[in-house]
């Protein structure tokens, strides 16, 4: 009885879903009707048609992957640098202090003057990829911070009455305190990494990327182009979001398991 109540609900919620997707649909295409120019903005069918015809083509999988495997790269280098570097200022104060500063600075400057500025230091080529780094330490740093600095000391302190070890302390005492910090802080990063990333390709034209190809797209009027663009970064971006998210969830269940 319980598990077909669930089901309904969930049914339920992807139906109201899918009638919202429906509905602003409607209204793009009721406003491509009223101004009836498909250089201001194309109707649905067109942006649709223009996003088959790019998925075919070899030009679309390499600027993906280009742009895929920069911001990417970015946001894991982010993740480990602000983990290791949260776990250390939990422990020496000295490090906390001498970080505040620069997480300060980094939240409060606007992304395009990161992007300007890295353009004249290391030019365009990977761009997104310090973009994207710059963006996400901040959010994933102070995430696990809050995260170690609100795990219960109590535990800790049984941990070493017990003297268990440091490995197991992690995984059993630390870690399921924290990640739910880490969670909150990823779902976070993850899209802010993909809106920076791209913003950065294009302003900085990075040659062969998604950005390009929204610049490209944005100079010679080809609205259907940028909207079908704009869709691909929605949709990879929000997969690699749920791919990473069901990631975490998993280790979490792997944890509370071994927790029994």
């Amino acid at each position: 009885m319980k598990d077909s109540t669930t089901r309904q609900s969930k049914l339920k919620k992807t139906i109201l879903k899918a009638s919202a997707i429906a509905f602003w649909i409607a209204v793009w295409g009721a406003l491509a009707h009223v101004v009836n120019s498909e250089l201001i903005i194309c109707s649905p069918p067109t942006a649709l048609k223009r996003l088959v015809a790019l998925i075919q083509t070899a030009e679309f999988r390499s600027a993906v992957a280009f742009s895929s495997i920069r911001i990417l790269t970015g946001f894991f280098a982010a993740l480990a640098l602000g983990i290791i570097l949260a776990a250390v200022s939990s422990r020496i104060s000295a490090v906390k202090i001498l970080l505040e500063p620069i997480t300060s600075v980094i939240k409060a400057t606007p992304v395009a003057s990161f992007i300007i500025l890295a353009i004249i230091w290391f030019g365009s080529r990977n761009l997104s990829m310090f973009i994207s780094f710059l963006m996400v330490f901040p959010v994933i740093y102070l995430n696990v911070l809050k995260g170690i600095e609100s795990a219960d000391k109590s535990l800790s302190e049984m941990a070493e009455v017990f003297r268990i070890s440091r490995p197991k302390r992690l995984v059993y005492i630390y870690f399921p305190q924290i990640l739910p910090f880490l969670s909150s802080g990823c779902s976070v990063a993850l899209g802010l990494c993909w809106k920076s990333g791209v913003a950065a390709e294009v302003i900085g034209i990075s040659g062969g990327s998604i950005g390009e190809k929204l610049y490209k797209a944005k100079l010679y009027f080809e609205t259907g182009d940028l909207l079908a663009w704009t869709a691909v970064i929605i949709a990879v971006s929000a997969i690699f979001e749920k791919l990473f998210m069901a990631l975490l969830g998993l280790i979490k269940k792997k944890t509370e398991g071994l927790e029994r």
